[in-house]
Order: structure tokens, then sequence, then C-alpha cells
């Protein structure tokens, strides 16, 4: 059996001592509040998973139906595409319960606090509207439903002979809300193309692949239910970086800073992320962060991605091969219908999942994987790391499969070749460097994970209880 291991062991860690407390950060001005829409320009590019698709495509802030630069790179007229395997993040949604309990927390205390002349920020932000309601729990926003259409709209465009009309579209979705009112509002995109005679299209709910991290005991044991997994999380929290960041938003906010941590400093940061991706706006809680300060929360939540979903661990990523699997076998069953004459079955196949769906199988794949792990004192050495999670799993994510059969090649093998788009760009693939591949050559590469990465015994808990993260 496969060992739990960790990229490192941080179970006899000794957390770095915080830095002497600095001087107090200088208050935000009135007149710095006057310039809020300018707050978050500097700060997009850091909100993690919960940010905006357009920062990965910034062309859709000017037309959201651009197919961008990359539109120029196309196959060789002598390819067809033969079918499209799409696994898609929910679009744009509201916060979870939990962080807007943790909000309501942190404004009440600016509420409580007697009014200041010298403390605008508090002022400001005690005078914002809380309008964010538990029961909103993670629901896919508006935006999120126009992210789906216009992402279906654009796939139209990218492949035309794939959505031409009466061609058949197989939808899939996690039994989460958002996902499947994600997969409604693609569907919706499409308009009525694909004659299948009703928008409401029937959605095959299928949890088994797009939360197979659920039915995963091992991971759910050792590493979602298992705090130590998390060791690397909790000493950034208490890390030099954090401390500075934590004492900054309390100078402002002229709270004494023991009556902040860094689960309420980030969650005025996402308040800011949530604002401009659901309401196009920079909300003022922006105003209490700088760059820096954006480049350091960032960088928490990638250690979380990093553990959590990432290269920290091998069952991660293991735990997806189920998907990775499914993937290959109906790209298989084309190539045979294909080879038979037959017509392509399951031209479309698009599945609505969660950014905790893409994240581990991109990892499975070995993609945004760097020389050294991400850890809680290596912030600065990663300031250049390819694993940013807000470049990879923003909302509306996707990674797409695309399969074509080719004439006039040289060999049978050429016959049948593969893209992978993540985000709407074409992926380098690692055995050639070059972003098509013969499907056979893409097999061969993934061979061992297609034929020897068994679920059940990769997600079966060990026979020997493992409690500490000396032992992962």
């Amino acid at each position: 059996m496969r060992r739990f291991r960790s990229a490192s062991s941080c179970g006899s860690r000794a957390v770095a001592a915080m830095a002497p407390p600095r001087a107090a950060a200088a208050l935000v001005s009135a007149a710095a509040l006057l310039l809020l829409p300018l707050a978050s320009a500097g700060l997009s590019g850091y909100f993690g998973t919960k940010s905006r698709y357009e920062e990965v495509n910034p062309h859709l802030l000017r037309d959201p139906l651009s197919l961008g630069p990359a539109a120029a790179s196309r196959l060789p007229a002598a390819c067809a595409p033969l079918q499209l395997r799409a696994v898609l993040r929910h679009g744009t949604r509201y916060p979870t319960a939990g962080q807007i309990r943790r909000l309501g927390q942190l404004h009440a205390r600016l509420l409580r606090r007697p009014a200041a002349a010298n403390c605008p920020a508090a002022a400001h932000l005690a005078a914002w509207q809380m309008w964010y309601e538990e029961s909103l729990d993670g629901r896919l926003a508006p935006q999120g439903r126009r992210d789906m259409e216009h992402l279906a709209r654009r796939l139209a465009a990218r492949f035309p002979a794939l959505f031409a009309a009466r061609r058949r579209l197989v939808l899939a979705s996690s039994s989460k809300h958002r996902c499947l009112q994600s997969g409604a509002a693609f569907r919706r995109g499409l308009g009525p193309s694909l004659s299948l005679g009703s928008d409401e299209v029937e959605i095959e709910v299928n949890d088994s692949l797009m939360r197979f991290f659920d039915h995963c005991a091992k991971f759910v044991a050792l590493v979602e239910e298992n705090n130590v997994a998390m060791c690397q999380v909790d000493a950034f929290k208490e890390g030099p970086e954090m401390r500075k960041v934590l004492e900054k938003v309390a100078s402002a906010l002229c709270l004494p800073v023991e009556e902040l941590n860094a689960d309420l400093v980030q969650v005025a940061f996402l308040t800011c992320s949530y604002e401009l991706a659901i309401k196009n706006v920079t909300s003022p809680w922006c105003s209490l962060f700088s760059e820096e300060d954006a480049k350091v929360l960032e960088y928490l939540n990638d250690l979380k991605q990093y553990w959590k979903r990432g290269y920290g661990y091998d069952i991660n990523s293991r735990s997806s091969c189920i998907l990775f699997q499914d993937i290959f076998q109906h790209l298989d069953k084309a190539v045979e219908e294909s080879k038979s004459s037959k017509l392509i079955s399951s031209p479309l196949i698009v599945q609505v999942g969660h950014a905790e769906t893409l994240q581990p199988l991109l990892a499975l794949m070995g993609f945004f994987k760097d020389d050294e792990p991400l850890k809680a004192n290596n912030y600065i050495r990663q300031a250049h790391r390819k694993f940013r999670s807000g470049r990879i799993v923003p909302y509306a994510a996707n990674l797409v499969f695309v399969l074509y059969h080719c004439d006039q090649v040289n060999t049978s093998k050429e016959e049948y070749q593969v893209q992978i788009l993540l985000n709407e760009k074409l992926m380098s693939f690692h055995h050639s460097n070059e972003t098509i591949s013969t499907y056979a050559d893409l097999k061969d590469y993934y061979k061992d994970i297609l034929e020897n990465c068994h679920f059940k015994e990769e997600c079966e808990l060990p026979k020997v209880n493992i409690t500490t993260i000396d032992e992962l």
C-alpha cells in the first residue's frame, strides 16, 4: 500500500520567533477612503480561490464573449474534433455561512466601539451595511450564472463543429446547489443550438466523480479531519509575515491586536474579494490592505490549497484518479467508435464541480509543481511559485480535453491527437513541451495512473491508527 507521505514533516517544528511589535501603522486617512475605487486594483490578483475568472483572462472585462489572443492557435485543417470533455468549477458564489458569521462578528466589534475622529477606517466600516445573510451559504451569485452562460458561448464559438445542432450534451454536476445551478446556466448559454427540446436538460448528479474527496476515507481521516495535517498553515498564521499584517489591520481599526486573529483578518480580505466578484464594486474592506498584505494573505490561502488539495500529501491527488480514469475511458470509447466509423455517442461531456475537484486532478497530472514545497518558513523564496490557486482555479475555472481525428498523417499513431486547455488556454504537455500530443503518447505518459491507481485501494484507511504528522 502506498504510504501517506507529506512533502515535509512539521511534527517537531519550532515556529519562527515572532518579530518584535512594530510601530503602529499609520491610520487610514479620510482622503484615502475617498480613493476606494483604486483600492482593489492592486489586490485583485491575490484573491486565491476567490478570484474572478477575469483575472486569468483580462480581455473578458472588455468583451465577455471574446476568445482572446489564444483563439489564433488552431490545429491543421486536416484535424476535426471528435469529443470535448470539460470539468468546470462552479461560477462566482456567495460566501459560506461560516464566513458570513465571522464577518458579522468583526463588523459587530466595530459597531460596539465608540466613534473616534482619529479612526476613519473603523468608522467607515462600521457604517458599511452588512448585507450578507447566512442563508446565502455558498449559493451561486447572479454573476456566477453569467460566468457559466458566457463560458458556454465561448466554448461553442471555439469548437463550432462539436456544438452544432443535434449533437448530444451529457451534463453532470456535484450535488451542491451552486454546481447544479452552474450546469443549468451553462446549458442556457448554449441556447437552442443543441436541439435538446428544452432548456431544462437533465443534469446527472455524480458526487463519486465531482466530490471524490468525500468518498475517500483516507483523505477524510488523515487530511480533511486531521488538524495536524494543516500544521504549515497554522504555523504561517502565527509567523512574522501574518503578524505584521495583523498589527497593521488592528492599528487601522483602532482595535487591540489581541482582539484580532488571522482568520478574522482573512475574512476581511475575502470580503474585499467577494464584493468585487459578486457586485463588481470595491469594498471599503479593501482599504485595510496593501498589495504586500495581499501577497501574504494569498500565500496563506495557497498553503491551505497545497496541503489540503495539492502536492502536500499523495492522497490529495491520488484520490482523483477515479475522475482521471473516467475521462480517458470516454476518450477511449470515442476513438473506438471513430475507428469503427460509428457516430460518436458522447461528443460533449460537461461536468461541474469545485476547486477541490480540479486542484487534485491537476496535481495528479503534474501541473504547477514547484521544486520546493510550500511551507510556513519559505514565503520569500516562493514569491515566484507556480502554485498560485487564483491563477489555476478561480471561479468558473475549466479543464478541457479535446480529442481530434486527423487525416493526412504519416503514421497511424498520429491519427488521434489531443489538446488540453485550462481556463481556455492551451497547456503544454510534460512529455513533449508541445500543446498537442498524439493520444497514444499521452496515454503512455500517464500509463501508471491509468493502470495502477485504484480508488478503493488508494482510499482505504491504513490498519494502524495514524495520529501524528511525523507518521503521515
